[in-house]
């Protein structure tokens, strides 16, 4: 009950110093999207919070370059946290820092670089941090970054530690699903010792529909059906735990614009990981859940390119589904 309550935004004592959830639930905001020249906004008390009806909880991304002198698409790190962790913990909604991000690569060479990248952002309400690892990392950037976070988790034991990579979801009995990169990542994780890290799967971009690389409805990929897929494949396959996987689909059309996420995907995703019990769930991204109001045909990163979508579609599904749970 604990978990759901967090999710729906239950109050909390102010200031109070607490874990993790069972559950997060959290959009991602893409931080950059909508800055001012010269200008970082505070998103607690913003529009784009409201717009989800104040979520729980956030993603903030992404934070890029080294641990301590990390940056947010050229803006300093402390800029950044100085306009909106505060504010946060004020507002009594919780986040999560992401780093890295597709392009972008997070590393960090010392311990003493991941102490000052996490005194940076901390406050009661941060849940923990979040590390996006896709394509660029070499295998030496990759166990330095473990080996610091394995660390860090040693002196933050509230702290959240996930890893973000990219999977399939095979349907035809092969379980592929963790690519190249994020095989590494999760020998790396394990080799250093990281306890109780928690796998954020993107289920999304599968490519073209094939029992290869998702579950199939007719012709094209079942977002909904592939995510849990996605989960039950890392599960079986590499025998991560059920409670320390949790997906991330990019809702709306996807890059791969036969990859749709629907508002029918959502729920199931939503059912699935309160079924399964998994660790968390989110969505790229808080800017995309709102309908186009202009001519776009594929991806887009301000619209959902879903026609009669209304704003804060995808939010409110997943919390429909929490809701049911809490009404059992």
């Amino acid at each position: 009950m604990r978990h759901i309550l967090s999710f729906l935004g239950a109050a909390m004592m102010a200031g109070a110093v607490h874990a993790a959830p069972a559950v997060v639930v959290s959009p991602y905001k893409h931080l950059p999207q909508h800055w001012p020249d010269n200008a970082v906004i505070t998103l607690a008390s913003g529009a784009l919070v409201a717009q989800a009806q104040r979520p729980a909880a956030l993603t903030w991304a992404f934070a890029t370059g080294e641990c301590g002198s990390e940056t947010w698409n050229g803006r300093p790190g402390q800029l950044v946290a100085d306009a909106n962790a505060k504010a946060f913990a004020r507002a009594g909604i919780e986040y999560i820092v992401s780093t890295g991000g597709q392009g972008g690569v997070f590393t960090c060479a010392s311990d003493a670089g991941m102490e000052k990248f996490i005194a940076r952002y901390d406050s009661p309400r941060l849940l923990g941090f979040d590390f996006d690892i896709e394509a660029e990392q070499t295998p030496a950037q990759i166990r330095a970054l473990t080996d610091r976070i394995a660390a860090a988790q040693r002196k933050h034991p509230r702290l959240r530690f996930s890893f973000t990579v990219a999977t399939h979801a095979a349907s035809d009995g092969s379980q592929a699903s963790l690519n190249p990169m994020a095989e590494r990542v999760l020998a790396a994780v394990r080799a250093s010792g990281v306890k109780d890290y928690v796998l954020n799967l993107m289920t999304m971009d599968y490519g073209p529909a094939s029992a290869k690389v998702c579950v199939l409805r007719g012709e094209r990929c079942d977002m909904g059906a592939s995510a849990l897929q996605a989960a039950r494949n890392v599960h079986a396959k590499y025998g991560v735990p059920f409670a320390q996987i949790e997906l991330t689909p990019m809702i709306g059309v996807n890059d791969v614009v036969e990859n749709v996420f629907t508002v029918e995907d959502a729920a199931t995703v939503a059912r699935g990981v309160r079924e399964l019990g998994l660790a968390g769930l989110h969505y790229w991204s808080l800017d995309r859940d709102m309908p186009c109001t202009r001519a776009v045909s594929g991806a887009d990163a301000q619209c959902s390119t879903m026609p009669g979508v209304p704003a804060g579609a995808y939010w409110q599904t997943f919390g429909r589904a929490f809701e049911q749970a809490v009404r059992r």
